[in-house]
C-alpha cells in the first residue's frame, strides 16, 4: 500500500510501528506534516521523533497515488502494528524473566565475564549443557557437542583425518559463534587472534570458528576454576 515507507522506514522497530498505530497512508501523513507528526510522536515518547516525522512524510511526498482499498488496509496495518508492539512487550518482559533467573545460577559470573556473553546467551548455554560441566570433561568433548571441533573419520589403518561434525548442538553452536563474533570486536584478546587468523588466509566465517573453538577451552578452564576471565591471564608468583 505505501511502498515509499517501506523503503524509507524499518517498520519493525519501536518508533515506526507507533507511527503505524496513528497514520498509515501517504494522505494522513501529507496532513499533518512533520511539525505535528514530531509533536505526536513525542508525546508517545518515541525517540528520534523528529528524524522519523521527516522521514515518513518525505516518503508520503514521494507517492500521490492511493491504491484501492486502501483505508481497509489502513485498518489492517493499525490493527497489525499494536499487535506486534504488544508481542514486544511480552518478549521484553519474557527477556527479564531469563535474565534474572540466569543471573541466580552459581555459574552466571564467570559466564558473563567472557566478552561477548550476555544473559541470553549464557542462559542458552547453560540449557545447552544441562546446567554444569559434568557431561563434559574436557573442552575437547564440549566444543565437539557444540559444533566447534572437527570429528576424527578414521578407519582401519588410517588414522587423524578430520571432517566437520554431522551431530551436534546446532543451537550451541550459535551460542559459541555469536559470542565469538562479538567479542572479535570488543575484546583486545579476541581480535587479535581473530586478525591473525585472516592473514593466514582463513575467511570471516572459518576465523569466528577457530576463535570460537579457542574459547571454548577457556570457558571450560574458567567454569572448572570457578574463576572470572581477565583480559591479561593472571601472573603467578614464583615458588
Amino acid at each position: 500500500m505505501f511502498p515509499a515507507l517501506e523503503r524509507s522506514l524499518e517498520l519493525t522497530n519501536a518508533g515506526p510501528l507507533v507511527l503505524l498505530t496513528g497514520y498509515q497512508t501517504p494522505a494522513a501523513l501529507r496532513r499533518i506534516g512533520v511539525s505535528r507528526l514530531t509533536t505526536w510522536l513525542r508525546n508517545r515518547k518515541v525517540r528520534g521523533a523528529e528524524a522519523l516525522a521527516k522521514a515518513a512524510v518525505d516518503a508520503a511526498e514521494r507517492q500521490h497515488t492511493a491504491v484501492a482499498g486502501e483505508q481497509v488496509i489502513a485498518k489492517m496495518v493499525h490493527t497489525l502494528a499494536r499487535e506486534v508492539m504488544a508481542l514486544n512487550e511480552k518478549i521484553a518482559e519474557i527477556d527479564k524473566l531469563i535474565e534474572g533467573r540466569f543471573r541466580e545460577h552459581e555459574l552466571a559470573e564467570v559466564i558473563l565475564s567472557m566478552p561477548g556473553m550476555g544473559p541470553k546467551l549464557g542462559a542458552e548455554f547453560l540449557v545447552a549443557i544441562g546446567g554444569s560441566l559434568d557431561g563434559f570433561p574436557t573442552a575437547d568433548r564440549l566444543a565437539a557437542f557444540g559444533g566447534v571441533a572437527p570429528a576424527p573419520r578414521d578407519s582401519g589403518k588410517t588414522s587423524g583425518n578430520l571432517r566437520r561434525p554431522q551431530r551436534y548442538h546446532r543451537r550451541l553452536q550459535r551460542v559459541f559463534y555469536t559470542s565469538a563474533l562479538v567479542s572479535s570486536w570488543s575484546d583486545p584478546n579476541s581480535k587479535r587472534f581473530y586478525d591473525r587468523k585472516r592473514a593466514e588466509g582463513k575467511s570471516h566465517v572459518q576465523a569466528v570458528l577457530a576463535l570460537a573453538r579457542r574459547r571454548v577451552n577457556v570457558l571450560w578452564a574458567l567454569i572448572r576454576d570457578r574463576r572470572c576471565y581477565q583480559v591479561t591471564p593472571p601472573v603467578t608468583e614464583a615458588a
